[in-house]
Parts: C-alpha cells; structure tokens; sequence
C-alpha cells in the first residue's frame, strides 16, 4: 500500500516545519478581519502558528501576526487565539492526536 504524503507547513514563529495537524491557522480576509481557521480551508491571507502555548505567547510579546498579516491585531485576539490552542493541546494530551 502506498504511503500517504503528509502536507507540512512553516510555523511563522518559530520557523519549525510540522504538519499541518499539529499547526493552526490565523486568516485575514480581504476586508482586514483577522480569525482562526480551525478548518484550515478559508479564504484570505493564512498564517501557520504551532499548537503550542509557548509560541502563541511568543508571537503575542513581538507582536509577530501582526507583522505577517499586515494588520495590528488588539491582545483579545490574542488571548482568544492562547486560549485556542491551548484547549487544542490539552485535548491532543487527553484523545491523542486524531
């Protein structure tokens, strides 16, 4: 049987190149509205974070999605998006990744 390829991609913080199970993606919209993508199939401008608490907090202090979507992005975001990724973490750590 033929192994499936496993679709990577690049962490914007930390550079790290994982598959795309394991990161998250930041969307922003051509109106400049800036959200998570769970599904990872929205339209817009995408940015890959790694579901990890220590990078969300990382990109948080340099303000990096900022840079890379081009738009200022207020701390609610990105409380919202910590907060996302790390019920996503303690849920991969309950159910083991699916």
């Amino acid at each position: 049987m033929k192994k499936r390829k496993i679709p990577l991609r690049k962490c914007v913080v930390s550079g790290e190149m994982k598959p795309k199970k394991e990161m998250i993606r930041i969307v922003r919209s051509k109106e400049g509205i800036v959200s998570i993508d769970p599904s990872g199939k929205m339209p817009g401008r995408g940015a890959y974070v790694s579901i990890e608490p220590t990078v969300v907090k990382k990109a948080w202090d340099g303000k990096i999605l900022d840079r890379i979507l081009e738009v200022p992005l207020e701390d609610t975001f990105y409380q919202e998006l910590y907060d996302y990724v790390d019920h996503q973490k303690a849920r991969r750590e309950l159910f083991g990744n699916e």
